[in-house]
Formats: structure tokens, C-alpha cells, sequence
């Protein structure tokens, strides 16, 4: 049984002060988005991957700017973080979340990890941000997963054990393959470097529906 389909694909376009940071030559405002998102771990292969840019002015002045593609290569979405120490860290578009973020870069082919911010993705790989939402049965993302019958990781915040369980639960209806990674001793995915991410995931428990109904009896506790 497949989900029900979600709503209709939304296009964004990236504000006009976008400046792509993948070219060989940059700005020298450039400069300091680029200090910033080398303190994080972020590799210039992980900018060229993820086609990271960044605004200099604008509404989203001193951001960095977190494109999403859709399947046919479109703008759906995108992150914008700041760079230079504001208290408001993110500022995105007033647009549904109920998107795959960068469809058009997963490969449905190997394990998914879900996990929950972007910078989170940089460090799991072959991964979708749920930009602090949940997953609806009906969301896009459910929809794939299952039309592609694609291992599942979840690798979400320590502090999210209640959305966690949510979501482990509708995908255990559809009869995923699911496997929980240990996040403990760190705020999140994106605060762990890499290698210990693939340590972490190797490691990564199965689960199954008596195991979620464990997980739920203790909750209660």
C-alpha cells in the first residue's frame, strides 16, 4: 500500500542577491560565509554537492543560503542561515515544508538517513532534512520511501524522542526497513564529525514494530 498522494510541487525562486559559492572565483564578501561554513566542517566537495551560495544584501543579508531542488531540477525550497552572529538564525521562505529537500541529489537506491536540520544532511550523506517538521502520512517524502521500499536511518536530535517515535511508527506501517542511530553525547547529526556519524550508523539499532511498542511503554514511564 502506497500513501496517498501529497500536495501539488511548489517553485521558489532564490532570492536575486544569490551568489552561488561553488565557482573557483569569489566575492571577497564571499569570504566571510565561507569562514563560517569551514568552522562547521563543511568541504568545498560538500558546497559543490549541495550547491551552497550565500547573501550578501537583501532580505536574507548575511545568510548562507541552502538551496532544495526538486525532480526536475526546479527550486522547492531553501535554508537560509546566518553567518554573522544574529540571534535569528534562520530565516526561510513562508512556503510548505511538505517537500523532499533536494530530491533531485537522492538516490532511492541506497539507505536514507532522515534527520532533522540541513546541516545535519551535510554530515549523514545521502540524506533529507525535515527542517523540524514531522512526517504526515500523506508527505512527499513518506511517498517515496515507500514507493522505492528504501532503507530508512533515523538520526534525529536527542531532544526530539516524541516526533521520533511518530515518525518511526508510520513508517513501520508500511513495513520499512528501519534502523535507529545512537545521537547521544552530541546536540545533533551536524555537530558530529563525520567519522563518527559512520561509526554511529554502522551501529545503528533495527527496528521493528516490538520494538517501537517498547519505545512507546516507555515514554509513558
Amino acid at each position: 500500500m502506497e500513501p496517498e498522494s501529497g500536495e501539488s510541487a511548489q517553485k521558489l525562486e532564490l532570492p536575486k542577491e544569490f551568489i552561488s559559492l561553488c565557482h573557483d572565483k569569489i566575492p571577497a564578501t564571499g569570504m566571510y560565509a565561507l569562514r563560517y561554513l569551514s568552522s562547521r566542517g563543511i568541504s568545498k566537495e560538500d558546497i559543490v554537492r549541495w550547491k551552497i551560495g550565500y547573501c550578501f544584501s537583501g532580505e536574507y543579508r548575511n545568510r548562507i543560503i541552502f538551496p532544495s531542488f526538486d525532480n526536475d531540477g526546479d527550486v522547492n525550497y531553501f535554508v537560509g542561515r546566518s553567518y554573522n552572529g544574529d540571534s535569528y538564525k534562520y530565516k526561510n521562505p513562508k512556503a510548505s515544508k511538505n517537500i523532499v529537500f533536494n530530491h533531485l541529489y537522492v538516490d532511492w537506491n541506497k539507505d536514507l538517513t532522515i534527520v532533522e536540520g540541513i546541516f545535519d544532511a551535510l554530515v549523514a550523506g545521502n540524506a533529507v532534512p525535515i527542517l523540524g517538521s514531522t512526517l504526515r502520512t500523506d508527505s512527499d517524502l513518506i511517498r517515496e520511501i515507500v514507493r522505492n521500499d528504501t532503507p530508512v536511518y533515523i538520526a534525529l536530535d536527542p531532544d526530539a524522542a516524541d516526533k521520533e517515535r511518530r515518525i518511526i511508527k508510520t513508517l513501520l506501517k508500511y513495513d520499512i526497513e528501519l534502523y535507529k542511530v545512537d545521537v547521544s553525547g552530541y546536540e545533533d547529526v551536524g555537530s558530529m564529525p563525520k567519522q563518527i556519524f559512520k561509526e554511529r550508523k554502522k551501529n545503528a539499532e533495527f527496528i521493528d514494530s516490538d520494538d517501537y511498542l517498547l519505545l512507546d511503554l516507555l515514554s509513558a514511564v
